[in-house]
């Protein structure tokens, strides 16, 4: 199921948004959608980032390296 989603934009984002869609040869529909699931994707993993910072402080892993070196 679907629903339909109306916004307004300011003139330039709006002119930003049809060049890029013209652009990439995507509408303007499915360029929106991709930029919002990734805000989305962006917004929870900095939430469970936040959330699992002071365990993993706790744990010593404090940089990207001692996460790679971790899993790796």
């Amino acid at each position: 199921m679907r629903s339909v989603l109306s916004i307004s934009l300011p003139e330039k984002m709006a002119s930003e948004l049809d060049q890029y869609a013209k652009h990439t040869g995507r509408n303007k529909s499915d360029v929106v959608k991709e930029s919002l699931a990734i805000y989305l994707w962006e917004t929870r993993f900095q939430n469970a980032r936040k959330r699992l910072a002071p365990k993993a402080k706790k744990a010593g892993i404090v940089t990207e390296d001692d996460v790679f070196k971790r899993v790796s």
